[in-house]
């Protein structure tokens, strides 16, 4: 096109030098040479036209303010505009794009092109909205047109149907088999990997092992830090584990917080074992990601070819199945894979549908255990704790189907049914003219995580008529870690100025920090059990108890003591400073009727 412009440029000249000849042969020297160069300008724009129609790329040329001034043919079929229908018109209306993810309107290509005087790439997954409405991915350039001056003249834009390339076929290929985040292998890829390595070990008489891997309190991380921390986090742990594993083996991410390590070639299961030592190891060591020092475990299992599945499928759940009985023994831990789990995963299965039933019947009950005011011996609380009756197996404890109702989603339907059931029964008691004390219930990690809790606690007491300093919440200390966020701080502090008192449970078994307790709006401190035990013969015990207990006081918290069984560790509690306690020295959990008769009596039961 440049060569147009030059072309006329010459010919104007050479007509203005015609004006000044007056001699008749001057001028029609100069005639011919006009139609020289008329024929010559026509000549070269002929094959301008015929040369950009023959390109297979799409051209499109504007004006300084971005109008079209030229399509060719290849450009009027992917916008759809015909040449003499798109001149004049502005650029953003005949070549409309937006971006493939977003969906918001793409930059003008000509106009960054003028503002930045230079030659600028279309973004990936640009969308052309065609004058029908139909869309195009497109791909390619856009460059400024300058005069022999160096002076801006417009733009030119050259693009091509994305789909016909061979680089976004590639492209494409790579992302139907790739994690977009971490760059892995995902399950497409690894299920053709493991099917090749069955095949292959079938033939050479070698194992396969599937190590199927899910982070430890990954949620945490990510509630807390947020997901691009988060993210970071995933990417580091994908390049440890390719660290830990041959080049012959495959790293794959599963999805969210979860991978999977196929080791093609195992002579033995050892071999499979050490790799999960190894992987282990690795990743437990700090992760520095500015600002934050990050520290992660992981739960693996492992499963093996062919002894524990010959196909696909079945290896995966096996190993899965494994990794969740590594999870439920702790952290940071592997298990092989055994036919026992099978029973088990039966045997749950069969619990999850049986505690359905139960919510639906409303079968569960409540068991209530006191609580005393070491000082005078009354009882000031109590604890509610849910009971079931299995219709096959009898009554079971809590630790028997508390954990299957975790991993089976039902943790939070029955917390609010026991938050709901102690309610009731308080204010029925209430109603009857008796005395009534506060009653803790305790609540799940996903229950603490609802926003909608206190809407839901507030319902609860406004449809049982129960004053809300009745009731107490316990949040067990390992749960701490878990609520770390600010929007788990602001539930507790909305219950807590509802009225609602909040405890901590079982301080001293997780690994929650002193600190943290100033972070959440608390009133009581439950000790652990293990605080308790062996306190009388442990005089290092005792005096870190006697310390604990002065450090949570001067907080202004109230201390009690749970798992008090002896009259020794009563009389430790007392010259310490503590001044609740529960367990079975005073009253072993009593049901609903025994527990409103207690209610009702004078009894006390600091020495009982």
């Amino acid at each position: 096109m440049s060569e147009e412009v030059e072309i006329m440029r010459r010919a104007n000249c050479q007509i203005s030098q015609s004006q000044a000849f007056d001699n008749s042969a001057d001028k029609e020297q100069l005639d011919t040479r006009l139609r020289d160069t008329e024929a010559a300008l026509q000549a070269a724009t002929e094959w301008a036209q015929v040369t950009l129609n023959s390109i297979g790329d799409a051209v499109v040329t504007t004006d300084l303010a971005c109008r079209i001034t030229y399509l060719n043919r290849v450009a009027e079929t992917l916008t759809g505009w015909l040449s003499a229908d798109a001149l004049g018109k502005p650029l953003a209306q005949v070549l409309k794009l937006i971006d493939g993810e977003t969906r918001e309107t793409a930059a003008n290509p000509g106009q960054r092109a003028m503002d930045e005087n230079r030659t600028v790439g279309l973004a990936m997954g640009c969308i052309l909205i065609r004058k029908d409405g139909s869309q195009l991915q497109i791909e390619d350039s856009a460059a400024p047109i300058h005069d022999r001056d160096g002076r801006h003249q417009g733009a030119v834009i050259v693009f091509h149907d994305a789909c016909h390339s061979l680089i976004h076929s590639s492209r494409l290929a790579y992302q139907a088999q790739h994690d977009v985040l971490t760059e892995l292998p995902n399950r497409i890829l690894l299920s053709e990997r493991l099917s090749r390595a069955i095949g292959l070990a079938k033939r050479h008489r070698l194992q396969v092992a599937l190590l199927y891997l899910d982070l430890d309190d990954f949620k945490t991380i990510n509630d807390s830090l947020g997901h691009a921390v988060g993210d970071l986090l995933l990417r580091s742990v994908a390049d440890r584990l390719n660290e830990c594993v041959r080049n012959t083996d495959t790293v794959c991410r599963q999805g969210g917080d979860e991978f999977v390590v196929l080791l093609s070639e195992v002579e033995k299961p050892e071999d499979a074992t050490r790799v999960a030592e190894k992987i282990l190891t690795a990743l437990a060591e700090p992760y520095h990601i500015y600002p934050h020092e990050l520290h992660i475990t992981a739960s693996i299992g492992v499963s093996l070819y062919p002894d524990h599945g010959k196909d696909e499928p079945t290896l995966l759940n096996n190993a899965d199945m494994a990794m969740y009985h590594a999870k439920q023994g702790g952290h940071n831990r592997y298990r092989l894979f055994s036919g026992e789990m099978d029973a088990i995963k039966m045997h749950n299965n069969i619990l999850a549908s049986q505690l359905h039933l139960a919510l639906k019947a409303d079968t569960l009950f409540l068991d209530f255990q006191p609580r005393v005011d070491i000082a005078t011996g009354a009882m000031v609380s109590a604890e509610a704790l849910v009971r079931w009756h299995n219709p096959t197996q009898g009554l079971m404890q809590p630790s028997a189907f508390l954990p299957v109702a975790e991993a089976r989603g039902l943790m939070v339907p029955i917390g609010y049914w026991v938050l709901g059931e102690t309610c009731r029964r308080l204010q029925a008691w209430r109603s009857e003219g008796g005395d009534i004390v506060p009653i803790s219930v305790n609540m799940s990690v996903m229950q603490l995580r609802d926003k909608t809790l206190p809407v839901r606690v507030a319902e609860i007491l406004g449809r049982t008529g129960l004053d809300a300093r009745f009731l107490e919440l316990e949040v067990s200390e390992s749960s701490l870690m878990h609520l770390q966020t600010d929007d788990a701080i602001m539930t507790l502090a909305e219950l807590s100025h509802m009225g609602i008192r909040i405890a901590i449970d079982d301080f001293g078994e997780g690994s929650a920090s002193l600190k943290q307790l100033q972070c959440f709006p608390i009133d009581t401190v439950n000790l652990a059990p293990c605080f308790v035990y062996d306190m009388p013969e442990n005089r290092g015990n005792a005096l870190f108890n006697k310390s604990l207990i002065n450090f949570v006081q001067n907080l202004s918290l109230r201390v009690n003591a749970k798992g008090v069984e002896t009259l020794a560790q009563l009389d430790h509690l007392e010259l310490q400073g503590c001044e609740g306690a529960q367990g079975f020295l005073f009253s072993k959990p009593l049901s609903a009727s025994d527990f409103r008769a207690l209610l009702g009596s004078d009894r006390l039961l600091a020495r009982a």
